[in-house]
C-alpha cells in the first residue's frame, strides 16, 4: 500500500505476488491462533487460577506456537501452486492493494471452482473452528465469574476480558465480512471491495495498542498526565492572555480619562 500510494509503484511480478500471497494469509491464520490461545489463557487463569503456571509450562507455549506455525504454512503452502496452474490472459489488474487469494484468482480465465471451494474450506476451518473454540472458552469463564461472590471480583475478572474481545472483534469482523462480499457479493462496486480489504488488514494493527495500552495502568497514568500538563498550560495561557487584555484595556481607560 505505501508502494502504491507513496511510491506510485502499480506493479508486482507473479512470483513476487504469490509470495506476498502466501505470508499475508500465513500471518492471518497465525494471529487466529495466537487469539485462540489468549482466550485459552483467559479460561486458565480465571477458572484455575491455582494451576495457571502448573497449566501453561513454557514447553506447552512453545509446542502452541510451533502449532499455530505449522497450521498456517501447511493450509497456505498449496494456495501458490494452485494459482500457478491457472491460465491468466489479458486481464492483469488486481481490484486491490495486495495479492488478496480472490482477487487474484477471479482475473483467470479457466474454471476457478476447485480454488473458491478451497478458499471457503480454508475461511471456515480456520475462521469456525477457532471462533467455536473461544466461544467455548468465554461460556466457560462467563459460568465462572458469576460464580464469584464478590462484584468487585466479577468486575476484575471481566475487565481482564475486555481487552481480548475487542481485539477478537476488530479481528473476526472485517475478515467475515470481506470474505463474504467477495465471495457473494456480484454487484458490489470494487471500490468497496478495495475498501473493506484495507480495513481488514489495517483495523487490527491499528485499534490493537489502543486497546492493550487503555488496559495498562502505566500507559493510563501518562497519558492523563500528558493531558493534564497540556490542559494547565492552556489555561495558564488564556489566564495570562486574559490579564495582559485587562491590563491593555486599563491603561487605554487611563488614556482617554486623561
Amino acid at each position: 500500500m505505501l508502494g502504491i500510494l507513496w511510491l506510485n509503484s502499480h506493479e508486482i511480478y507473479s512470483e513476487a505476488c504469490l509470495t506476498q500471497m502466501f505470508f499475508l494469509h500465513s500471518f492471518v491464520i497465525m494471529e487466529s491462533a495466537l487469539l485462540l490461545a489468549m482466550a485459552f489463557d483467559r479460561y486458565v487463569a480465571i477458572c484455575n487460577p491455582l494451576r495457571y503456571t502448573s497449566i501453561l509450562t513454557k514447553c506447552l507455549i512453545a509446542h502452541i506456537g510451533v502449532l499455530a506455525f505449522s497450521r498456517a504454512v501447511a493450509l497456505m503452502l498449496p494456495l501458490p501452486f494452485l494459482i500457478k496452474r491457472l491460465p491468466f490472459c489479458s486481464a492483469n489488474v488486481i481490484h486491490h492493494s495486495y495479492c488478496e487469494h480472490m482477487a487474484v484468482v477471479k482475473l483467470a480465465c479457466a474454471d476457478i471452482t476447485f480454488n473458491n471451494i478451497y478458499g471457503i474450506v480454508v475461511v471456515f476451518f480456520i475462521g469456525g473452528l477457532d471462533m467455536a473454540f473461544i466461544i467455548c472458552s468465554y461460556v466457560l469463564i462467563l459460568r465462572a465469574v458469576f460464580r464469584l461472590a464478590s462484584t468487585e471480583a466479577r468486575t476484575k475478572a471481566l475487565g481482564t476480558c475486555a481487552s481480548h474481545i475487542c481485539a477478537i472483534l476488530t479481528f473476526c469482523v472485517p475478515a467475515i465480512l470481506s470474505s463474504v462480499v467477495h465471495r457473494f457479493g456480484k454487484n458490489v462496486p470494487n471500490h468497496f471491495h478495495i475498501l473493506l480489504a484495507n480495513v481488514y488488514m489495517m483495523l487490527p494493527p491499528l485499534i490493537n495498542p489502543i486497546v492493550y495500552g487503555a488496559k495498562t495502568k502505566q500507559i493510563r497514568t501518562r497519558v492523563k498526565s500528558f493531558f493534564s500538563l497540556h490542559f494547565i498550560i492552556s489555561t495558564n495561557i488564556s489566564s495570562d492572555a486574559a490579564k495582559a487584555d485587562s491590563v491593555q484595556q486599563s491603561h487605554w481607560n487611563g488614556r482617554q480619562h486623561r
